[in-house]
């Protein structure tokens, strides 16, 4: 903090009955807010921690952005590209009681606790009734990311596109299984520019030449499907066009190798080299999984090359595979302090596409198939 002329302390909890003081808050002192001055320090970090004085921030942030009630949350976080989260989020969107739930939805804590029962456990077999069960919620789960990008457009809301997966999934008598697993707010993840993964719905508009990756993922008759595809926002640039080009090619040849016996690690064999030649990088913090009645079990599937991953497709598997490419050479990630949102280290973008697979007795079929994007 530094120094100045005496005023009042600011602190409304201060101690000693709130004396001249001299220490300034230095995010005041940025902003060009007067009188913003503490007794001591123990006073400013009581007031900061307790949200009063913050409040005062994120105010005045808003009304710099032209937004107001607006606010970034994390004004001092060392962004590594343009993007910025726009808050308060909305609140959490509610689903009838009617609707059955996977076990974390109703956690205070969000915890799957049928999947840490199950972890280490070797990829299960489904029988013929649970590959069916697959198949419906995989088609519900398609019906569901095409209504979502018929509304991808300049000017809306990505937590507006949350509130239309969240009630098409209801519709279906579905539950949206992001929501509040380990404590995830929101009933989609939606990622956009250089977010890779695990993007929140918040107040920020799209914008001509954004990109956004939308991760739709429904718990349906004890089964979950998962399933994900990036969109152009208006006209986007040529590197960005290349991207979607790139990342879509490097699912597709991994789909196509995959049969039984083949090995889940060679599945990054297929994406890593699709990458390079474009002169893109495959993300190594994030990899595919298995999908049944849990959200998130066996088989571990990285999209990079030289990986170490264990076992063999048997027909009856059903598993994800979602590269996450970058431009440019990097595959490093960072996190935004919402301890959820994963961005590129160097701030260029990044894109996804899902989907989830069954292996059958003669090679695989794409549970959640859909028509193809053009990106010319």
């Amino acid at each position: 903090m530094s120094t100045s002329s005496a005023t009042a302390c600011q602190s409304t909890e201060c101690p000693n009955g709130n004396p001249p003081s001299h220490l300034e808050c230095p995010t005041c002192n940025k902003l060009g807010i007067k009188g913003s001055f503490f007794c001591s320090q123990e006073c400013f970090k009581g007031s900061y921690i307790q949200k009063v004085h913050k409040a005062v921030h994120n105010l005045v942030q808003a009304s710099n952005q032209g937004d107001s009630g607006s606010y970034n949350p994390f004004p001092n976080y060392p962004y590594t590209g343009t993007l910025r989260p726009v808050y308060p989020l909305s609140p959490k969107r509610l689903v009838p009681a009617h609707i059955p739930r996977p076990d974390y939805a109703d956690s205070p804590a969000g915890t799957p606790t049928s999947e840490l029962r199950r972890l280490g456990h070797s990829p299960r077999i489904l029988s013929v009734e649970e590959q069916e069960k697959m198949r419906t919620v995989c088609r519900l789960g398609r019906e569901i990311l095409d209504i979502a990008a018929s509304h991808v457009k300049p000017g809306i809301t990505t937590d507006e596109i949350d509130e239309i997966v969240h009630n098409a999934t209801i519709e279906r008598n579905a539950y949206p299984s992001p929501l509040n697993y380990r404590k995830f707010p929101k009933s989609v993840c939606t990622s956009v520019n250089e977010v890779i993964c695990h993007g929140i719905p918040d107040g920020r508009k799209l914008k001509d030449g954004d990109i956004i990756n939308i991760d739709v993922s429904l718990y349906f008759d004890g089964h979950h499907g998962d399933l994900n595809a990036t969109y152009p926002v208006g006209t986007i640039d040529e590197e960005s066009k290349k991207l979607l080009r790139v990342t879509r090619e490097s699912l597709d040849e991994a789909i196509k190798m995959c049969k039984p016996g083949a090995l889940f690690r060679d599945i990054g064999k297929v994406i890593e080299p699709v990458a390079r030649q474009g002169g893109c990088s495959v993300v190594r913090t994030y990899t595919g999984h298995g999908i049944n009645d849990l959200f998130h079990c066996s088989p571990n599937i990285p999209h990079y090359a030289k990986n170490k991953a264990v076992g063999t497709m048997r027909a009856g598997m059903v598993f994800t595979i979602e590269p996450m490419i970058n431009l440019g050479s990097s595959w490093s990630d960072e996190h935004w302090p919402d301890n959820w949102t994963a961005v590129t280290s160097d701030g260029k973008r990044s894109a996804q596409f899902e989907e989830t697979l069954l292996v059958t007795e003669t090679g695989v079929e794409v549970l959640t198939a859909g028509e193809k994007q053009d990106f010319s």
